[in-house]
């Protein structure tokens, strides 16, 4: 089959100064692609800034043999967006891959979430990927080929504790994925997501804290962040941002060397022309269960499906 590579396209990736940014940065340069490496350096909560991380992942690409510069911008807001766009175009001529990888933590449970907790995730984590995505859609769309990769979270799929801000930012991502690899579809742009799951600080932020050095939880994260490499995460992304993907508006998560595939289900379900709560109650069981289920490609088969069963002879 020959090796996958990405001679003479142009990435941009962003939170890439570390982690598993600077992995997808990395692999894609040992490919052939030449590399914008954006990331503020700020802290785990997104404050401050320092502009070593970016130069250094930079750094040791060119030393490879390979080309990339190192950018600042933020992409919270959308002049960051526009000028990150704006400086892989100066200095490439173009953009084909986009990864929307960087992001913040701001955690709390939800009755002591405030605003400005949310806003901070939101701003960096979904109005990033579209302030960066927007001006980058657009060079796609005049060249007619883009790829672009989201980045979501098992945090916004399944739910988790303490991440309400997070998990809002990270499902709204899936939300902007299927809308836009339908819109894309006639540009030859594909988007997919992607939820990783690997050692960076993000994760080392998101566990729970070890109360005791006996504490048993400490023997687990260290095996489990012994496993978590995100060069294991990187291949995956790196095939969604090929031009030979077949896959556009889906949901795929990757860690440890496992690449898997989520998606959203719909279930027969019950029905009754003159349903009533009481309906509802007695066939509840009936309505969640799960055998039979389909995969509705989009609000139009979700249609379908009902169409189909409220036509049907009972």
């Amino acid at each position: 089959m020959g090796e996958l590579r990405f001679d003479g396209r142009v990435a941009v990736v962003t939170g890439a100064g570390g982690g598993l940014g600077a992995a997808y940065a990395l692999l894609l340069a040992a490919r052939g692609a030449r590399v914008v490496v954006n990331d503020i350096g700020g802290s785990l909560a997104g404050e401050g800034s320092d502009a070593g991380p970016a130069e250094a992942v930079a750094r040791r690409i060119r030393e490879a043999g390979g080309e990339a510069v190192a950018d600042t911008h933020s992409v919270a807001t959308a002049e960051g967006g526009r000028a990150l766009v704006r400086a892989a175009l100066d200095a490439y001529g173009r953009l084909d891959i986009l990864i929307n990888n960087a992001g913040i933590l701001r955690d709390a449970e939800f009755a002591r979430m405030t605003p400005e907790h949310l806003a901070a995730v939101l701003d960096v984590h979904l109005k990033g990927a579209f302030h960066v995505t927007q001006p980058a859609w657009i060079a796609m769309r005049d060249q007619r080929y883009g790829r672009v990769v989201m980045t979501t979270s098992a945090a916004g799929i399944l739910g988790t504790a303490g991440k309400s801000n997070y998990a809002a930012a990270k499902t709204g991502l899936i939300g902007l994925t299927r809308v836009l690899a339908i819109e894309g579809a006639d540009h030859h742009i594909k988007v997919n997501a992607l939820a990783p799951i690997a050692a960076t600080r993000m994760l080392a932020g998101s566990m729970p804290a070890a109360d005791r050095a006996d504490d048993p939880r400490l023997a687990v994260m260290k095996t489990l962040v012994a496993r978590l490499d995100p060069a294991l995460v990187a291949p995956a992304v790196a095939f969604l941002a090929h031009e030979d993907c077949p896959a556009t508006g889906e949901i795929f998560t990757a860690g440890a060397g496992q690449v898997a595939r989520f998606f959203v289900g719909r279930t027969p379900g019950y029905y009754d022309p003159a349903l009533s709560i009481e309906d509802v109650r007695d066939h509840f069981a009936e309505i969640r269960d799960e055998k039979g289920h389909t995969v509705p490609a989009g609000p139009g088969d979700e249609i379908t499906e009902l169409f189909r069963t409220i036509t049907s002879t009972r």
